[in-house]
């Protein structure tokens, strides 16, 4: 099986090549460039590396949302667009599920954070469990729109029941560390930063996983998902009350 990755949900953008159980190609860059830039670049560098024809690939993997508004709408676009030139399915894959999957087999539970503006996150909680030869990843509670403050008391309530611990990663770590730090109950760490932020390779994992249970769509069919109004709706609804 053949995917191709990509993830520009966030400051990040990330594609990545898997196949066969190998990521053969990964390439990540977090800089200010927009990901109008930098995307179909950085996937034409991976297929002239790999001298891949794309139509050997099986599906592309996308981050379907949350995140930025803007860079989640140039990955759904790039992963479109990829979809109808190539005749491949979309396996549309969680953001926060992803980037906590980039801690495969911890046993602590693992809160990712996004920074989403306003005091808010996006955000999710997650951990593995041992099951036979392999780690289950199980989502503790589904990833959502939320105040940090509300998040971390969730977290206070499930590291109760559990000795590992807690560890934060995502863009939202800078912004809200001391928040976490005067609020969380329970042991925690930070994740490093070779795996704080969004990997299109997690996506990749993630997406292979979700296609073999049958959990793909169209290009037709692929809409981002945003969890939350844009700025500009918000403004719009805001001036609909109003008048």
């Amino acid at each position: 099986m053949k995917l191709l990755a990509i993830d520009s949900s966030g400051l990040t953008a990330s594609v990545a090549v898997l196949a066969d159980g190998i990521m053969t190609a990964e390439y990540t860059v977090t800089h200010k460039k927009t990901h109008s830039q930098t995307l179909l670049p950085m996937i034409d560098t991976i297929v002239d590396m790999l001298q891949l024809d794309l139509q050997e690939i099986d599906a592309i993997a996308v981050a379907k949302g949350p995140g930025s508004f803007t860079g989640l709408r140039i990955g759904s676009a790039t992963a479109k667009g990829l979809s109808f030139v190539l005749g491949k399915p979309i396996i549309p894959v969680p953001t926060v599920d992803a980037i906590a999957y980039n801690l495969y087999g911890t046993q602590a539970l693992i809160c990712p954070l996004m920074d989403a503006r306003r005091n808010q996150t996006y955000t999710g909680i997650y951990t593995f469990e041992q099951k036979e030869n392999t780690m289950e990843f199980l989502v503790l509670s589904e990833q959502k729109a939320a105040a940090v403050n509300e998040i971390l008391e969730e977290v206070n309530l499930l590291a109760k029941e559990r000795t590992a611990g807690v560890i934060f990663l995502g863009d939202g770590i800078e912004v809200f560390k001391e928040q976490i730090e005067e609020q969380i109950k329970a042991p925690y760490s930070f994740a490093p930063m070779h795996l704080l932020r969004q990997r299109a390779g997690a996506v990749g994992a993630l997406g292979e996983i979700y296609f073999r249970k049958g959990i793909w769509e169209s290009g037709e069919d692929h809409v981002p998902e945003y969890l939350r109004l844009s700025q500009a709706e918000r403004e719009r609804e805001q001036r609909l009350k109003n008048t």
